[in-house]
């Protein structure tokens, strides 16, 4: 090399972006309350389709759910209870997800329609359910929807005495008898009381709303119902719920004559999603199917009816059924590090399509092989709102643009309470039992979005 050559610059490397180095503690192999830290193993693959395949298909984000894993829990809870109850059926629960492509397989698996308000009334019809096949629960029931469900043979749950009332007028009008239940709320040990709904059995109201409906003579008592609430985790409860409801079943029959046909101990089972404030994560912490089987069979033990005319026993379960079955898989948008030391990572899904994200520490796992240390990491969505946080603290290995995470246990509510906001709601698929798989509801575009809008004249 020449002297000149020596002296003269060439052209400016380019230089990598300077990021501020940070100090993160490691501990690796260390136990802590829960034994030894679990290693993260990455997801590529649900149900036996390739997470890429999907994503190629039908794009990001997407809620993906599994046939396999939705008749696997039915049939599980079918056979525990037929083994502790000689006439058993399940409700499956519209709220908690009533895209057709889920309705259907669990009516395909024999389950009847509970639905709360005129819109999943109407779904359930439209899907094929018998008008006698369907439960009407809820506090919302109005004139026009009781015109159509009441001649049909629809099971309706009052609710209160207004609603009994009116019940009565329309049945009176129609000259008809239709057969109904009562929805009661009690108190029971491990369970906050939901008193908003039916009539409380403690105070002796249920007990005045029997009588007031008996001494009317315009319907027919068949069933009561009873909901003790929403991820409860002491089976004790269902025990309690149990005996409660068939002492006060027994009382009904020894003092009124009135034979039920059913007793609905609605649902409340939990998944196996991990609260924000529970102290064991979920796969340790939520009582298997059998035991809550179990205690509700303990309890209705106290039922003191002959064996032929033993009451089927119905339970509305939802989240239980069809939580475990549902992921989300996302897309890696941004990295960034925040002032505390933190990793941030920006995902393409929010907590506008992952409601539930509100209140469980979701199991989030990577889509691909991964290198790095693991580092505190929070998990964002795309919203321009503070509170987009998918996850606020995990210990997380290194995320590029690009890459995939997959979110386990979000089958229920996140589909039925997603909102469309700032984002598109994404396409949901299904993989099938046989590993096919194929769209139960498409990506949403600019044109869903304004059919229903108007601009007025003047404008």
């Amino acid at each position: 090399m020449s002297e000149h050559d020596m002296k003269t610059p060439g052209p400016r490397a380019a230089r990598p972006i300077y990021e501020r180095p940070t100090i993160v503690r490691h501990q690796l192999g260390m136990m802590n309350k829960f034994a030894r830290a679990q290693a993260i193993e990455p997801m590529t693959r649900i149900d036996g389709v390739a997470v890429a395949e999907l994503v190629a298909a039908y794009g990001s984000p997407l809620f993906v759910f599994s046939e396999a894993e939705i008749v696997r829990r039915y049939r599980e809870l079918h056979d525990y209870l037929a083994l502790r109850h000689p006439r058993v059926r399940l409700a499956w629960s519209y709220k908690t997800n009533y895209l057709d492509a889920i309705c259907r397989i669990f009516q395909r698996e024999g389950a009847l329609a509970e639905v709360v308000s005129e819109f999943e009334y109407d779904k359930a019809l439209r899907l094929g359910f018998r008008p006698d096949e369907i439960h009407f629960n809820g506090p919302d029931k109005s004139e026009e929807v009781l015109l159509r469900a009441l001649p049909a043979g629809t099971i309706i749950h009052i609710d209160n005495f207004d609603e009994l009332a009116a019940i009565e007028a329309i049945a009176r009008r129609l000259k008809i008898r239709p057969r109904v239940a009562l929805r009661l709320n009690l108190s029971v040990t491990g369970a906050t009381p939901w008193s908003r709904f039916g009539f409380n059995l403690e105070s002796g109201q249920a007990r005045d709303a029997v009588r007031r409906l008996l001494a009317g003579g315009a319907l027919e008592l068949c069933g009561l119902h009873a909901h003790i609430g929403t991820f409860i985790l002491e089976v004790g409860a269902y025990r309690e719920l149990a005996e409660k409801i068939a002492g006060f079943a027994n009382e009904l029959r020894a003092e009124l004559g009135v034979i039920l046909e059913f007793l609905d101990l609605g649902g409340g089972f939990a998944s196996h999603n991990t609260l924000k404030a529970q102290y064991l994560p979920g796969e340790q912490a939520t009582p298997s199917l059998a035991r809550y089987v179990e205690a509700i069979a303990e309890g209705l033990a106290a039922l003191q009816y002959p064996p032929a005319e033993a009451p089927t026993l119905i339970l509305e379960a939802g989240r239980a059924l069809v939580d475990d079955a549902g992921s989300l898989i996302a897309t890696v948008r941004a990295n960034k590090r925040l002032p505390d030391g933190r990793r941030g990572v920006v995902l393409d899904a929010g907590v506008n399509l992952l409601f539930t994200a509100f209140w469980y520490n979701h199991d989030v796992v990577p889509a691909q092989a991964f290198h790095g240390m693991p580092e505190p990491t929070v998990l964002y969505g795309p919203l321009c709102m503070n509170i987009d946080v998918l996850r606020e603290h995990l210990v997380f290995p290194p995320l590029e643009v690009g890459d995939r995470l997959v979110f386990r246990n979000v089958g229920a509510y996140n589909v039925t309470q997603w909102l469309q906001f700032i984002t598109y709601r994404p396409a949901v698929a299904l993989i099938g039992r046989g590993g096919q798989h194929g769209e139960i509801r498409r990506r949403e575009d600019l044109d869903a979005l304004v059919r229903y809008e108007a601009i007025p004249a003047w404008l």
